[in-house]
């Protein structure tokens, strides 16, 4: 079985017409099963975690098939996904937003979030989290 990483970015027309997340590992014609997905529309967002941990799988929707298996999941508030949405399905989810949006920030902790931190951190502490 051969894996293969699909581009970070997907026309609809070359994906026939679906929407497909910026990465997906896919093994024998399926997603792959990942441990730790990072949910986030911010092209920079995903750069930044994709450097601090190179085998971080970033996905833009809580709909994902890379979040079936996952164990933690760092959630973007800025896409508006509901964050007891995601906790819902059993995981351990650290939330992340502007420092100025401190409601949705505990928001997410009342969701059930493990933690929420503002964004200017959530990045210096991206390889501790997604190792």
């Amino acid at each position: 079985r051969s894996a293969t990483l699909l581009p970070i970015f997907t026309n609809r027309a070359w994906s026939g017409g679906r929407r497909v997340p910026m990465s997906t590992f896919v093994v024998g014609g399926r997603p792959a099963v990942a441990e730790r997905v990072v949910i986030t529309r911010d092209l920079m967002d995903g750069s930044r975690f994709r450097s601090a941990v190179p085998d971080a799988v970033i996905v833009r929707s809580a709909d994902a098939p890379e979040l079936v298996g996952a164990v933690l999941v760092v959630l973007d508030l800025a896409t508006g996904v509901d964050p007891a949405f995601v906790v819902a399905e059993g995981r351990a989810v650290v939330a992340y937003g502007a420092h100025v949006d401190e409601a949705a920030l505990a928001s997410a902790i009342e969701a059930g979030c493990v933690d929420a931190v503002p964004r200017s951190k959530i990045f210096r502490r991206a390889a501790e989290l997604l190792a």
